[in-house]
């Protein structure tokens, strides 16, 4: 098994978490906050406010001998929308913004060119917003908020929001579905 890390801004951690822990592969999952500039250890009140500069996040530890970065990202791509600028749906701020933060130089320039490829083939109506960048100050959130959505199915959020990124990925990716 040989781990790797990617760490995935999509909006709300809750949404994302939700569909990265039924990913093939996928060995970790957990919901945290980077590359922002505001306190070390921001709390969830403090990131919300949009003043500290943090994204709310994932990182994601994969076994890249059953999943590939690629495939992460067809899938990062597919459940959340890179066009919003700090957005997505009704969550607006800064804290929402698309973002893939890396590592290293080799997971910089696949998730560059993944983009690449997205809007020379023309996949999205609107310009990718994504931002790629170097993993800065990644802080994990507060014990409550992981594993958010199977700890709380029935919560309104979760049910009109979280629930049909889940079942997107469901539809669109059977064959990452872990059993």
């Amino acid at each position: 098994m040989a781990n790797a890390h990617i760490t995935l801004g999509g909006g709300c951690f809750w949404c994302t978490e939700a569909v990265f822990v039924r990913v093939r592969g996928v060995t970790d999952v957990e919901s945290g906050y980077s590359n922002g500039a505001g306190p070390a250890r921001p709390s969830y009140e403090q990131v919300c406010t949009g003043q500290t500069g943090f994204n709310e996040v994932v990182r994601l530890t994969f076994d890249d001998s059953v999943i590939t970065l690629r495939d992460i990202l067809d899938i990062f791509f597919e459940i959340h929308d890179p066009t919003s600028l700090n957005r997505q749906g009704n969550d607006v701020g800064t804290q929402y913004r698309s973002g893939i933060y890396v590592s290293n130089d080799a997971d910089h320039m696949a998730a560059l060119q993944f983009i690449s490829e997205l809007t020379s083939r023309g996949d999205f109506e609107r310009p990718i917003v994504t931002e790629v960048l170097p993993l800065q100050h990644y802080w994990p959130a507060e014990g409550y908020h992981q594993d958010y959505f199977e700890n709380n199915p029935h919560q309104g959020y979760c049910t009109f929001v979280v629930a049909p990124k889940v079942k997107k990925l469901q539809q669109h990716f059977v064959q990452w579905l872990k059993p």
